[in-house]
């Protein structure tokens, strides 16, 4: 499954929310050094309730609008 996601970094608090057709993720942390990625990766992990090597970010590293890949059956 392929999700995209809308990033906010620098939050007050983390959060996900679901839009029209996006999920828009605050983040506490800050986009340096891939702090908020790995925030990402660990808060749509939670929120999806499945593991964290089973989220991917598969385009937008360095960009708030990203593509997640959702791997749910390993």
């Amino acid at each position: 499954m392929i999700l995209n996601v809308r990033v906010v970094p620098k939050a007050s608090k983390n959060l996900v929310k679901k839009e029209e057709d996006y999920l828009k993720v605050y983040l506490t942390k800050p986009a340096q050094n891939g702090l908020a990625n790995t925030q990402l990766i660990a808060l749509l992990a939670e929120y999806l309730n499945i593991k964290k090597y089973q989220v991917k970010i598969i385009k937008g590293k360095r960009s708030r609008d990203k593509l997640v890949e959702i791997n749910a059956r390993t």
